[in-house]
């Protein structure tokens, strides 16, 4: 294994460029596909040898001055050596760092990398400089930090990058989730987490705390948020879409699980309501929400043009939600719900994680409160896909979806089909749908017919 290398100054251009030329093929980055052009880096160590360090990389995704920039947090361990273990996480050579080579590795999969991210969760310090810094923070009552621990990075993650730490007997295991986009503000993941967990929820991982910090934001201004968070791991668990597409594929009833996590979304929903903001729906929040929902219609269905036949009754559908009289107060949501967002556990059933919102939309919206039937129209379209996987699903994801529909119910005490709720969630449901369209045009061709058919489903049309 490597001896630790001083962090220079010297060196940032050359780790620009590598990270210029790897990040692109990494899974978290956003912008594949055009030309990267990196703005600003900044450094910062973790630890005292400087092993363990974290880059904040401003990129312009494009040409032209007002192509988009972003900030990306990559870790990073430096070494004065290449080590064996890490061959598969190299990220490049610099041939002189402190008038010596060094090799530079994806810091997630280095244990090195990880000890003092915790390390620094567990001291509550902090380390950096002025213009980038970071601190850490263990929660209230929250879970200890392992020490000497193992970890593993977890694999299929599109937007960030967690890092599982075994521990010893008698200890829980923590997962540890780095931020990979780095936005201005407390992230949601954080903030609704640790405010269901200090009510007592046991639907979500108990919290261990949470690293934060300071960087320059894309327009050259100083910046704060949260850079990681570190959670319960729940050994033995498995989510919800494995359980759910398994029992698809046995052909097996799958609607008292249904109607379980039906009713666990409804728990969740009722103790953020109660712990956080909300919002009365009056006539003008709901004509917002109305005029977010034709935004994403204009923007589906110019992108796909398989769409174009719908847009009239699409914008009709949406736009009924801002005649909605009975629509419920506005909330802090999950706002990204599906089979795979749930863990089910032996011990505690469904757990809800990553409560980051959805991925691409601002940090500053994925905060506001929402309608709780957002999440609802989510999961009923996990549903469909999680039936789509079988080759004669039959009634399985309709089967499914009432039965989630009536666990909701029983805990909320009013149908979301009935009403003005039908109105919002018709909409939401026709919202996620389209956005699955244009997803799978642009990434899983084969898969488009799975939210085609439930947008013509939706509005009722011909799906020929």
């Amino acid at each position: 294994m490597g001896v630790p290398v001083k962090t220079s100054r010297a060196s940032d251009e050359a780790v620009a460029e590598l990270l210029r030329t790897w990040a692109p093929a990494q899974r978290w980055f956003a912008h594949k596909g055009v030309a990267v052009h990196v703005q600003r880096i900044e450094r910062t160590p973790l630890d005292e040898g400087g092993v363990a360090q974290l880059v904040a990389l401003t990129v312009r995704a494009g040409e032209g001055d007002d192509a988009p920039r972003t900030v990306y947090s990559v870790p990073i361990s430096v070494r004065s050596s290449p080590d064996p273990d890490l061959a598969a996480a190299l990220v490049g050579e610099l041939p002189d760092v402190d008038g010596a080579p060094a090799w530079v590795y994806d810091g997630p999969h280095d244990p090195t990398w990880t000890r003092a991210l915790l390390t620094l969760l567990a001291s509550e310090e902090g380390a950096g400089s002025r213009t980038f810094g970071v601190n850490g923070h263990s929660a209230e009552g929250g879970l200890p930090v392992p020490a000497g621990a193992r970890t593993k990075v977890l694999t299929g993650e599109q937007s960030n990058t967690s890092i599982v730490v075994s521990a010893a007997e008698g200890e829980t295991p923590l997962i540890a989730k780095v931020f990979r986009v780095l936005s201005g503000g407390d992230n949601p993941d954080v903030v609704v987490q640790t405010a269901l967990a200090d009510a007592g929820c046991a639907r979500v991982p108990r919290p261990a705390g949470w690293v934060d910090g300071r960087w320059t934001g894309p327009d050259g201004s100083p910046t704060t948020g949260h850079l990681a968070h570190v959670t319960e791991f729940l050994a033995g668990s498995q989510d919800a879409w494995r359980v759910a597409t398994a029992a698809v594929g046995a052909g097996e009833d799958f609607t008292a699980q249904a109607r379980e996590l039906g009713r666990a979304t409804a728990e969740v929903h009722a103790v953020l309501a109660a712990e956080l903001a909300t919002e009365p729906a009056t006539p003008e929040r709901l004509a917002a929400v109305a005029d977010g929902l034709l935004e994403r219609v204009a923007w589906a269905c110019t992108a796909v043009p398989q769409l174009h036949e719908v847009a009239t009754a699409a914008r009709e559908r949406v736009d009924a939600v801002r005649h909605v009289q009975d629509a419920p107060p506005l909330q802090r949501v999950h706002g990204d719900y599906h089979l795979g967002q749930v863990l089910h556990s032996q011990a505690r059933g469904w757990v809800l994680l990553d409560f980051e919102g959805e991925p691409l939309r601002p940090l500053a919206e994925r905060s506001v409160p929402d309608l709780a039937l957002r999440d609802v129209a989510g999961m009923l379209r996990s549903f469909d896909y999680a039936a789509s996987t079988a080759a004669e699903p039959g009634s399985w994801g309709p089967d499914c979806r009432a039965a989630f529909l009536e666990g909701y119910t029983a805990v909320v005490g009013t149908d979301p089909r009935a009403g003005g709720q039908a109105v919002l969630l018709a909409a939401l449901e026709l919202d996620k749908a389209l956005y699955e369209v244009v997803y799978e045009a642009r990434n899983r061709p084969d898969w488009l017919r799975i939210p085609l058919e439930a947008v013509h489903r939706l509005l009722g049309s011909d799906p020929s």
